[in-house]
């Protein structure tokens, strides 16, 4: 399952070790005077690289083809110039707090027929794709609220507002939110830019650099083990452990060092609190339910999808199953690009959408990747749930 677009095409190129070995032939044998990374045979090769780091933890010898994926487009985008396309999705956060301000009329515009094909084609946007709607403002919603726990306090956390969470899946980030504080936690947002993840999916490393150095600038003083920081979406919060160490120069590479060691998946810190005794499984209903989950990509890269199931199995009588499934194909802004959308849905179709077609539908599909929830919801019609909705609703 390492490389999802060789696991269709079954073509060497587009395999981690045919795409390693093209980058270190262009490179070594590029004469003085040549382009080195504006070249057709690396654009051949990289074009269907999904960057989504599966082979930095299953390729026998750890090629990050993320990694280097983002820096030739880097490097290309400095002799070519960056497109369209690239420059919107690397600002789409700024477009969705735009959107915010008035979610019914951006989201009338969204899923209207006519003026979403406009957007699309503008876009370069697969027509078969439904665009991902807004609902409002996570953080204005905590800046009204403010919950906090009604009985005992046993910690406190910091919770990463990624711009997912805060635009598009406002539902999940509340949920979130009053799950850890139903728990007993005292929840605050601190101030902090965007996860900086579709800029550098784009290739856009200077802008990432930037919003890494605003965030360990921000969070360096105060993240710590007594306050962790806490995201509900993998691909923003395992940001905070994968590129930002590496992207972050001087003396913020310290900070970022000391923030990676305390950056938390909602379901890691749970994991970590019910290994404490802090999290009972008698906070939870008794009901009986099913769940099959399917783990983010980065979440496998990076953490465990095994922590997701021990989270979702704290309900007594909840069965959890782990899909046998890789990639579900969207990795971030792949699977919307009219390019590559046939490809996307063909390696949602090798395991994952089968897999959750077999299910009637009392069974809950669990997915922690926004990217994920909406691959699934195109390919196969059904609504995934992040653990965190499935674990607050199951509160008693």
């Amino acid at each position: 399952v390492m490389c999802p677009s060789y696991m269709v095409t079954k073509n060497e190129k587009d395999s981690t070790r045919g795409r390693a070995n093209v980058l270190r032939e262009v490179l070594t044998r590029t004469e003085k005077g040549q382009s080195a990374f504006n070249r057709k045979e690396l654009d051949e090769v990289m074009d269907l690289c999904l960057s989504c780091k599966g082979c930095s933890s299953e390729c026998p010898s750890n090629v990050d083809m993320s990694t280097l994926k983002a820096e030739y487009l880097y490097q290309k985008y400095k002799e070519t110039g960056i497109p369209f396309r690239a420059k919107m999705i690397a600002n789409i956060s700024n477009f969705n707090k735009i959107g915010s301000f008035f979610p019914a009329f951006t989201n009338f515009f969204f899923s209207n027929p006519f003026f979403s094909s406009i957007i699309k084609s503008t876009m370069g946007i697969a027509g078969q794709r439904s665009l991902p709607l807004i609902q409002g403002d996570l953080k204005k919603w905590f800046m009204v609220k403010r919950p906090e726990p009604a009985g005992k306090r046993v910690g406190k956390v910091l919770f990463f507002c990624d711009e997912f969470t805060r635009f598009n899946d406002v539902e999940i980030g509340k949920k979130a939110i009053l799950l850890l504080t139903r728990l007993g936690y005292h929840v605050d947002i601190p101030d902090h830019s965007d996860s900086g993840r579709a800029a550098i999916s784009k290739g856009l490393l200077q802008k990432a650099r930037q919003v890494a150095e605003k965030n360990i600038t921000l969070l360096g003083d105060i993240v710590s083990e007594d306050l962790p920081l806490i995201g509900v979406e993998p691909s923003a919060i395992l940001g905070f452990r994968d590129e930002f160490p590496r992207l972050v120069r001087g003396n913020l590479k310290e900070k970022a060092e000391r923030i990676k060691k305390h950056a938390y998946l909602l379901e890691e810190f749970i994991a970590r609190e019910v290994e404490k005794g802090v999290i009972l499984p008698s906070s939870f209903t008794n009901d009986h339910a099913k769940i099959k989950l399917h783990g983010h990509c980065h979440q496998k890269a990076l953490s465990s999808q095994g922590i997701s199931a021990l989270c979702l199995n704290l309900p007594p009588n909840y069965e959890v199953e782990v899909l046998p499934s890789g990639c579900c194909g969207m990795a971030g802004s792949f699977g919307y690009e009219k390019e590559h959308f046939d490809l996307s849905m063909k390696i949602g179709e090798l395991i994952l959408f089968p897999e959750i077609r077999k299910n009637d539908k009392k069974v809950i599909i669990a997915a922690s990747g926004t990217s994920c929830r909406h691959q699934i919801l195109d390919g196969t019609n059904r609504l995934a749930l992040h653990p965190a909705e499935i674990l607050y609703d199951a509160l008693r």
